[in-house]
Parts: C-alpha cells; sequence; structure tokens
C-alpha cells in the first residue's frame, strides 16, 4: 500500500512537471515571436540579447548551475540526519549569505557594464549609440540575477521536500512578464526595449515570490541569518568551487 502511494505521488510530481515545462516552452515561443514582431533584427533587438546574455552567463555560475548542484545535497543530508529547525537555519544561512553576495555582484556589475559590454560585443565598439544602449540595458537586468539566484535557492528547498508545483510553474511568470512588458509597457519609454530589459527583472522576481507561500506551508519560509560561517553553508562553498570552474 505504501508503495503504492510513493508511485502515485511520483507519477503525480512528474505530470506537474510535465505540465509546466510544456507551458513555460509554450510560453517561451510565444515571448520570441512578440520579440520578433516588435523589434525584429533591429540594433535595439541586438542590444538587448546582448545584455541579456551577461546576467543569464553568471546564472548558470550563481544560480541554476552550481549553485543548485551543491546546496540540494547538503540541504537533503540536514533534512535526512538533523532536524527540520537545523535545515532552517541552514536554508536561511545560505539566504542571507547568497543574497549578500549577489546583492555585491549586481552592484559591480551594473558600474562596470561599460567594460563588460566592450569585452563581450567588441564590435559594438564603434557605435557609441549602440555600446551606450546595451551598457544601459545591461545595467537595468543585472538585478534578475539576485531575484533568479533565490528563486533557483527557493526551488532546492522546495524540491527536497517533494514540492514540486511552484518551483515547476515559475518560470512560466518570466515568459508572461516578458510579453506582458513588451505589450503593456512599451509605449511608455521613448526606447521600447527598455520596456522587455525591465520585464526581465520582473519576471525574475515573479520567479522568486511564487515560491514563497509553498516555503510557508513547508515551514522552512527564509529567515534573515547572519551565519556566513555556518557549517551547511561553507560545505557548499566548497562544493560550489569546482562547479564554478567547469562552468566557467
Amino acid at each position: 500500500m505504501a508503495d503504492g502511494a510513493e508511485h502515485a505521488k511520483v507519477v503525480e510530481a512528474a505530470g506537474v512537471i510535465g505540465l509546466a515545462t510544456l507551458l513555460s516552452r509554450v510560453l517561451g515561443f510565444a515571448r520570441d515571436m512578440v520579440l520578433a514582431r516588435l523589434f525584429g533584427a533591429a540594433p535595439a533587438a541586438d542590444a538587448f540579447f546582448v545584455a541579456y546574455r551577461i546576467p543569464n552567463l553568471l546564472r548558470e555560475l550563481f544560480a541554476e548551475g552550481s549553485m543548485s548542484a551543491a546546496f540540494i545535497p547538503v540541504f537533503s543530508e540536514y533534512l535526512a540526519q538533523r532536524t527540520k529547525r537545523d535545515a532552517w537555519e541552514l536554508a536561511s544561512a545560505a539566504f542571507t549569505t547568497l543574497l549578500t553576495i549577489l546583492t555585491g555582484v549586481c552592484v559591480l556589475g551594473i558600474f562596470a557594464s561599460p567594460w563588460i559590454v566592450r569585452l563581450i560585443a567588441p564590435g559594438f565598439s564603434g557605435d557609441a549609440a549602440q555600446q551606450g544602449l546595451t551598457t544601459l540595458l545591461t545595467r537595468i537586468m543585472f538585478p534578475y540575477l539576485l531575484f533568479i539566484g533565490l528563486a533557483a535557492l527557493a526551488m532546492g528547498v522546495l524540491n527536497s521536500v517533494r514540492s514540486f508545483a511552484a518551483p515547476a510553474f515559475s518560470p512560466v511568470l518570466f515568459n508572461i512578464a516578458i510579453i506582458a512588458a513588451a505589450f503593456l509597457l512599451a509605449p511608455l519609454f521613448a526606447e521600447p526595449i527598455l520596456a522587455v530589459a525591465v520585464g526581465v527583472v520582473i519576471g525574475g522576481l515573479a520567479q522568486f515570490l511564487s515560491q514563497m507561500p509553498a516555503l510557508r506551508q513547508a515551514e522552512l519560509l527564509f529567515g534573515w541569518r547572519f551565519d556566513f560561517a555556518h557549517e551547511g553553508v561553507r560545505r557548499i562553498g566548497w562544493l560550489m568551487a569546482p562547479a564554478l570552474i567547469g562552468l566557467s
């Protein structure tokens, strides 16, 4: 009987994840069609995709790549071998540490955007307007890294306690935010592509906030815990090191 119930839960989780993935891909396709229709192959579109590439690359390093791969095993071990309070303290310490680090990275990235753009897109150096727009877009979208990093941490916590719906559907909100920004916010900007950059940041924030109810239900809602020397956080850091090297 227990095996049957467990099998049913696995099937249900697979169905939820499959549906969410399908919906996210459909909306991702719709997002690309909307951007192509509104901006086509215009220089503004080129500037946007170059600018988006920068925080998206860092996302692989600090969020869904090395961080998730390091956090989930350690957090799962805490859940299995220690008390739930211990697991919550680890999650909160990891949240506070990640928030601090990513805030610093974002601030540095915003200030260094002109040099980063020159490095990533040297072809823009001969066009001051194109380089300036790309730099502005990069600065607008850098906070996306912060929100998507926190969203990935929330996803790791929820997946560890077998709560899959909120993490699976959160990327859907990202695509919806970009589509909505392209239609609703673009008319408010002298340079419409800036609205899409704002949509990226709103989408990242939505991915994070949409998982808060599930974290609260699991009694694992993040708290402020300035314990950068926490044993679990240090282990996560050591596990991230080789992954960071590999991804870079």
